[in-house]
């Protein structure tokens, strides 16, 4: 199998999305075409299309055979032999923000060798607006803009930042799951763009980040996922067990990601399982 230079590629996808973007950040305020409904549920927009388009031109460019895994299209085949690597894609993260220019949205890219989150080998996130990245590869560490980067050490909750995705029409069945952790710290956050959020506690930005709505999907995270333990922080689903979903656009997950094992163990303490788990 050949073998492929995924930072530089990874790399090159970035900059291709930025330079791609870019004319269409001057026209958000213009009305936006209706383009239907993405693989993932969400509303199809130009600027994610345009996003997604520069990837796979930039792989295309690169003769990089490879399937495609994305909350627009779907999943997708492309080159000879398209099961030689996966690509999992949210073209841009935090939408909406991007569209209220709210400042904070990024790009994420998983690569791996089969379609299951455990497989991801490389990966990328791209604060778009901000011109920061976030990278990993398996058993290399995680990095920002090439800086080696580390969880918090903190382990007090009351003290600590913690982000809670609350963004879902089933608030009144995860707030009760979730009321305990709350009245338990002081500072809960939440940008928008779950790809970045995850790579914040990666970063030790925040000290945790949680979402159990059953809502977030796996073309989110999977970039994130391998940065967050790369660095050395902590994901696991609501009970504690490891997570290990396939890549797949309608595939949903809950997960606590926290920055070390101490946080981690308090904030499953708190949180209350769902029904269906109990």
């Amino acid at each position: 199998m050949k073998q492929h230079d995924w930072p530089d590629i990874l790399a090159q996808c970035k900059n291709q999305i930025r330079k791609q973007i870019a004319p269409l950040l001057q026209t958000l305020d213009q009305p936006q075409p209706d383009l239907g409904i993405g693989a993932g549920g969400d509303p199809i927009r130009k600027i994610d299309l345009a996003a997604e388009n520069a990837v796979v031109a930039t792989l295309t460019e690169r003769r990089v055979s490879f399937t495609l895994i994305s909350e627009e299209s779907g999943i997708r085949e492309h080159g000879e032999s398209p099961q030689q690597c996966y690509l999992t894609v949210d073209p841009i993260d935090g939408t909406t923000n991007l569209m209220r220019r709210l400042p904070f949205y990024a790009t994420s890219i998983a690569v791996s060798d089969k379609p299951f989150l455990k497989d991801v080998h490389s990966a990328l996130v791209s604060d778009l607006f901000h011109d920061v990245t976030y990278t990993a590869q398996k058993r290399k560490g995680s990095y920002r803009d090439n800086q080696r980067i580390h969880p918090s050490h903190n382990v007090s909750l009351e003290e600590a930042v913690v982000g809670i995705d609350l963004n879902s029409y089933k608030v009144e069945g995860i707030v009760p799951r979730l009321t305990e952790l709350i009245k338990n710290t002081k500072h809960i956050r939440h940008y928008g763009a779950n790809a970045l959020e995850l790579c914040y506690v990666a970063d030790g930005k925040t000290d945790a980040f949680i979402d159990i709505r059953g809502k977030l999907r796996t073309t989110d995270m999977a970039a994130a996922c391998l940065i967050l333990k790369e660095a050395g922080a902590l994901l696991t689903m609501p009970d504690g067990k490891p997570l290990d979903v396939k890549l797949d656009p309608g595939q949903k997950v809950e997960f606590v990601a926290a920055a070390n094992a101490e946080m981690h163990r308090k904030i499953l303490g708190l949180i209350k399982l769902g029904k269906e788990k109990e």
